[in-house]
């Protein structure tokens, strides 16, 4: 009896306490704290008028609430919390997860709308859209009445993070709407079926979803609660989410890693912000492959074209240490040989600021030197080219006036001079660092295997594509190179053609191109000057590896006629 009264006494002063603020509670979402949901479902329970029920009754309902609460817990596990009973009764939460739902467009405009009371022109409208695949869960939080599921439904909260209150609210009378179809029933379970699985096609979401209407107050259900406050707080954090949901799922699953081919787990596997990801060992590997050879303009993401960067901070997990050390030093010294002011010390060395007259100073051992020769400032005196002074050099070793170390260290300078002259005369600066590069073979695009840039070997430019040598003022293939294919090419047909008709009885048509080719001696791996294909004598097939074809299990190379 004392029982009964308190809990009167409660619902007089909740009343009056809703009764003098009024529309500061109905329509305040901003004060609402960490004790939210408990207020608001201990608010609706004093609102209702729960009938007074035999005991064999409330016995039953109490049996069907346990009986459903292990149902929920079984079906939804990790997403159903249990909270504290609340004056002996039973209270949880569900956490409702739209991830079968697939991926989803989320749109919303950025526009001085989005504060109240604050006046739109549509030259202000920006419209926004992303693509996300996972979204903040709906929080179905329930309270058990005594006499649910005989006579009442469980008193309910909702919220969403990025749901208007008024959709929210929407929600809540289609819950009341299932509870009446079925009274007297269990009705958990079918409300979180239906929040999972057609709440979003109840407002035409199945493929996109709009934010908003943002600037208007809440005047709907009670029951209601929104996290939305504007798109660019929303925005945020649905993205947010999204991506430490993918990040998670992607730890617990198994993936194939495109170096090694190999599957692994998620947590062995490196993600790069470019979102290709590798082995742990693998990219290991690979950087301290790049930082071994000095290449390491080429340390980005190993997926073909991407370019991806690697981050300072993965490099030294990557690396360690030592190699990270190694990097940071690698990376300063790339980023002064592209300054087109840095020039060296020659005594040590040291980088140093290069001004308009071609002169700098060493900061560390005050050395002036010039930038062009590397020879001690020489003001208002014209600085001498390589080939000046490589031949004044040699005159110099035939003057008895040097002595045995001068001559020594000239002797040196003459043969590095003489190393340049040697290399520069078939080889072509990059133009990116400056390295000398010599071309072997091939065509005239060539990649620098030290900073990576492509450049035209004919002409010296940088270059990217091919797009440089499409409007004929620099030939991708050198005349001389297509020369000597063409010469190889005649030859082989010549020979060819002349065997062809010298064996006219003793040959086979290629079984690829089905030019006529002859049989010469004994041999019966015959080769067609045409289409290049190595086919046999005997069988008529082609060879693919004659190790394989010929053989004590396969054709005979050599037979008679």
């Amino acid at each position: 009896m004392d029982v009964d009264q308190n809990e009167n006494k409660g619902r007089e002063v909740l009343e009056s306490k809703i009764e003098e603020d009024g529309e500061k509670i109905e329509g305040d979402e901003s004060n609402d704290g960490a004790d939210d949901f408990v207020n608001r479902l201990e608010e609706l329970r004093l609102r209702g008028d729960e009938p007074e029920l035999p005991e064999e009754q409330l016995s039953i309902n109490e049996q069907l609430q346990e009986d459903e609460l292990l149902v929920i817990q079984s079906i939804y596990g990790d997403n159903v919390f249990i909270l504290e009973e609340h004056m002996g009764l039973r209270s949880l939460k569900i956490h409702i997860h739209l991830e079968g739902c697939g991926e989803k467009i989320i749109k919303t405009k950025f526009n001085s709308s989005n504060v109240v009371g604050a006046k739109s022109e549509a030259s202000d409208d920006f419209s926004y859209s992303f693509k996300v695949q996972h979204l903040p869960p709906i929080v179905l939080t329930c309270l058990l009445p005594k006499s649910y599921p005989s006579h009442l439904p469980p008193y309910f909260t909702l919220s969403v993070q990025w749901l208007h209150p008024a959709r929210i609210s929407d929600l809540c009378g289609q819950l009341d709407s299932l509870w009446k179809e079925q009274e007297g029933q269990e009705v958990m379970y079918q409300w979180a079926e239906w929040l999972q699985n057609f709440s979003l096609s109840y407002f035409g979401f199945d493929k996109e979803i709009i934010l908003g209407p943002y600037g208007i107050e809440n005047t709907g259900d009670r029951r209601a609660i929104s996290g939305c406050v504007s798109p660019d707080v929303d925005v945020p954090i649905i993205r947010s989410y999204n991506e430490d949901k993918l990040h998670e799922n992607f730890l617990k699953g198994l993936h194939e890693c495109s170096i090694c081919l190999s599957e692994h787990a998620g947590i062995d596997f490196v993600r790069l912000p470019c979102k290709h990801f590798y082995c742990w060992k693998c990219m290991e590997t690979y950087s301290n492959m790049h930082i071994s050879d000095a290449t390491i303009t080429k340390l980005q993401c190993p997926e073909a074209k991407c370019g991806g960067m690697v981050p300072p901070a993965l490099l030294k997990q990557l690396l360690g240490d030592e190699g990270y050390e190694r990097w940071e030093s690698l990376m300063l010294q790339k980023t002064l040989e592209s300054m087109s002011d840095v020039a060296y010390c020659p005594r040590c060395e040291t980088p140093c600021i290069e001004d308009e007259e071609q002169h700098a100073q060493c900061s560390k051992c005050f050395f002036s030197f010039c930038t062009l020769c590397r020879e001690r400032r020489h003001v208002g005196i014209a600085c001498m080219t390589p080939e000046i002074k490589l031949r004044v050099l040699q005159e110099r070793q035939s003057s008895s006036q040097l002595d045995h170390e001068q001559k020594r260290r000239e002797r040196e300078m003459i043969n590095e001079l003489l190393s340049l002259k040697e290399i520069m005369r078939d080889a072509k600066q990059c133009p990116s660092c400056k390295m000398a590069i010599s071309r072997t073979e091939g065509c005239n695009k060539i990649v620098c295997e030290n900073c990576g840039q492509y450049f035209c070997y004919r002409c010296n430019s940088a270059i990217s594509g091919y797009d440089h040598f499409r409007d004929g003022a620099c030939e991708l293939f050198p005349q001389e190179m297509i020369r000597e294919w063409e010469e190889r090419v005649n030859v082989r047909q010549v020979l060819g053609q002349v065997h062809a008709q010298l064996f006219a009885d003793r040959g086979l048509p290629c079984p690829n191109c089905r030019q006529f080719n002859a049989k010469v001696g004994n041999n019966n791996h015959l080769f067609c000057w045409a289409c290049q294909m190595h086919y046999c004598y005997l069988c008529k097939k082609i060879v693919r590896r004659g190790s394989q074809h010929y053989g004590p299990k396969g054709c005979k190379q050599h037979t008679e006629g």
